[in-house]
């Protein structure tokens, strides 16, 4: 009963990581139903949405607010957690963009408080932090906030999209500037030209499929059937920029090919992205324990997989 609990809270998360409003379990009740839909319309129907951006430097929290405000976002800023729980308890947010150093409690405190509080677990937390994160912050976090976003010169773009994908804000209504931002942020395939990418599968009508779908955007894709090959391969392609790993393999899986890179001190920053099977459950804490930087779902998105692809890339 309790893994049962635990998958489904695994399958929400995964939804609400992706900008779903709301989340059901199948066999749908017909009541359930309709209170999902009335909250949905509800939602949709709120032409104002709320953000919380917890930052104690005013002067980031002011151009934050400068950078995602409109008129259908209203925005509240904050310099301490105590501050932002009080906030949190007192009035309904839809998003929050978070700091993690803060004055009283950082941001892991933070996030677990939140998390303590049944009316606050499903709050799309982001992630916005000029700290180097060392490999086990960068896991923990993964668990408990719906993005990370590292400051850096593209770091206001990826804030303002990712924000946009949580308060559900329809680009082509956004003021200009915004819009334009976004469209040069998804515009950015340039990202993707002549990078290297290894693809480890040991179905090699998935290699094909994944290849025939890189190449289209440049890259120069590397595969290898097994986890032995992938390394060999690796080892002797120090240049690979990606690694997109397949996770269920006879002999050597997904789990200890990624362990062991990690072992060889050049691939310790390496991006690998686990490939999962949808019907798996429960593995994507163990893929970032085994050393994934991200995972994403089979069958594959292919946007979803391009734009995960954009972001280790840049970063």
């Amino acid at each position: 009963m309790r893994a049962g609990r635990r998958e489904e809270d695994e399958e929400r998360e995964r939804g609400l990581k992706q900008g779903a409003i709301a989340f059901l379990t199948k066999p749908v009740k017909k009541e359930a139903l309709a209170d999902a839909f009335g909250a949905i319309r509800q939602y949709l129907e709120r032409q104002v949405k709320s953000l919380l951006v917890v930052e104690d430097n005013e002067v980031q929290r002011n151009s934050i607010a400068e950078l995602i405000g409109s008129s259908d976002v209203q925005i509240k800023g904050v310099s301490t957690a105590a501050e932002a729980l009080l906030e949190l308890r007192k009035g309904h947010y839809d998003c929050m963009v978070l700091d993690l150093g803060l004055p009283d409690m950082n941001g892991f405190q933070l996030m677990d408080e939140i998390k303590k509080e049944p009316s606050l677990r499903s709050l799309p937390v982001i992630v916005y932090t000029g700290r180097e994160l060392t490999r086990k912050e960068e896991t923990t976090l993964r668990k408990m906030a719906k993005s990370i976003i590292v400051k850096d010169v593209r770091s206001p773009e990826r804030l303002l999209d990712e924000t946009a994908l949580f308060l559900h804000r329809i680009q082509a209504n956004l003021p200009e500037p915004q819009r334009r931002m976004l469209e040069s942020l998804h515009r950015t395939d340039e990202m993707l030209t002549s990078k290297k990418v290894l693809v480890v599968d040991d179905d090699i009508r998935n290699i094909f499929a994944m290849t025939s779908l890189l190449e289209r955007h440049a890259m120069e894709v590397y595969s290898a059937e097994n986890g032995k090959d992938a390394i060999e391969v690796l080892q002797g392609n120090s240049e690979i920029d990606v690694v997109l790993m397949d996770i269920m393999m006879p002999e050597m899986d997904g789990y200890d090919t990624m362990a062991e890179i990690r072992k060889l001190p050049k691939f310790k920053g390496l991006p690998i992205l686990a490939l999962t099977a949808k019907a798996m459950k429960g593995d994507r804490e163990k893929c970032i324990e085994a050393g994934a930087s991200d995972y994403i779902s089979k069958p594959v998105d292919t946007e979803q997989l391009l734009s995960l692809l954009r972001i280790w890339l840049h970063r």
